[in-house]
């Protein structure tokens, strides 16, 4: 089997509503994605996406996926696309780094793999059966009332698990966010508070200190070491995000000490393969996780709903559905979906879901052989 073509589109991605985070510093209101069709010799075809969280979030935006694929794409024609380590080892060798530009591509072939083998990708990641998979709100900045109010909403969308955003440079301000939060938190709802390195490791003493909640506390400041400063010193556990990229950087954070999980985000480390390690080292070292993407729509969601859903519960949070945000759905009635605070991954082999080239409208660029 190898690759015959490569297919790109970009699509645009409105938000239903801004979104603040990282203490209000960040706005969003609508999201780039790229969509990738690799097509085999043999008519089997796999899809991928590859969508950050606009340009101001993390070092990627989505215009680079493009630029990237100008490079990587013409080294994986003639490729057998089920060859994922050398798939992943002839795009490191081609363009080293650029991890986020990855990622659509090795999700690509593993739903080729997946067609290819007749197992969904849940079970090529491990899993016996497809189990549901919590998913949690994720609560923009605001003043408590407000983000108070968008959790009642969220809660009356089946959501049990919470995601808040907080973060800033004043510590009265967050205290009073998580206060008003944690007081409304119900019994069998569970909270994270999210600060996207928003906070100097001063600000964040001070915050983390005085308040009651001992619920997870997700980046607090931007590097791992500022992270492990504070995790020593304050009484709720961390969990790192953003300053994790390279299954080194991994590493490097186990060897802190301080941390009691992490986020694994396919695009922000290069994709599935690559997330799957990470996702056993996170087992073997004994960190809980959350499972989700960067953004994206439904097809991006479901792919890393797939690994979540083959993690064992012992050691899996719940996952975030980007596409919940959208006020446009390329993918309709396909994929993971919100149900009563639940995703389920599909049965049907590879990713399970399919979208309409017709949709997308006309490709960027397709690289054959």
């Amino acid at each position: 089997m190898t690759i015959s073509r490569i297919t790109v589109w970009q699509v645009d991605l409105p938000l239903s509503e801004p979104y603040w985070l990282s203490g209000g510093r960040l706005k969003f209101e609508a999201l780039g994605s790229t969509f990738v069709r690799i097509d085999t010799a043999d008519g089997l075809s796999g899809w991928g996406e590859g969508c950050p969280w606009g340009h101001t979030y993390l070092p990627a935006h989505g215009a680079g996926i493009r630029a990237a694929f100008e490079v990587l794409a013409p080294a994986l024609v003639g490729r057998d696309p089920c060859a994922l380590d050398t798939i992943n080892r002839v795009m490191d060798e081609t363009l080293p780094g650029h991890l986020y530009a990855k990622s659509p591509l090795d999700m690509a072939c593993w739903d080729i793999l997946g067609l290819s083998s007749g197992h969904p990708l849940w079970r090529l990641f491990g899993g016996d059966k497809s189990i549901p998979v919590p998913i949690n709100s994720s609560i923009a900045t605001g003043t408590p009332d407000e983000m108070v109010a968008r959790i009642e909403k969220a809660r009356a969308a089946g959501y049990r698990v919470h995601s808040a955003k907080i973060g800033g440079t004043d510590p009265a301000v967050d205290v009073a966010r998580i206060t008003a939060i944690d007081a409304m938190i119900e019994p069998g709802e569970a909270i994270t508070y999210d600060v996207n390195r928003a906070w100097a490791p001063g600000v964040a003493l001070q915050v983390l200190n005085a308040v009651d909640a001992r619920a997870w506390v997700e980046q607090p400041c931007e590097t791992i070491r500022q992270c492990a400063e504070v995790a020593a010193r304050v009484p709720q556990p961390v969990l790192l995000d953003e300053c994790l990229h390279t299954l080194q950087d991994h590493l490097d954070a186990w060897r802190t000490g301080g941390f009691a999980g992490l986020k694994i985000k396919p695009n922000r480390v290069g994709g599935l393969t690559k997330a799957r390690q990470i996702r056993d080292l996170a087992l073997a070292v004994g960190w809980q996780m959350h499972i989700e993407d960067t953004g994206g729509s439904a097809l991006a969601d479901t792919a890393a709903i797939h690994l979540a859903s083959a993690t064992p519960q012992t050691h899996r949070l719940a996952s975030w559905l980007c596409h919940a945000h959208l006020a446009v759905d390329p993918v309709p009635g396909q994929g993971a979906r919100n149900i009563d605070g639940l995703a389920t991954p599909p049965r049907d082999p590879g990713l399970g879901v399919t979208p309409d080239p017709h949709r997308l409208g006309d490709p960027v660029a397709v690289y054959e052989g």
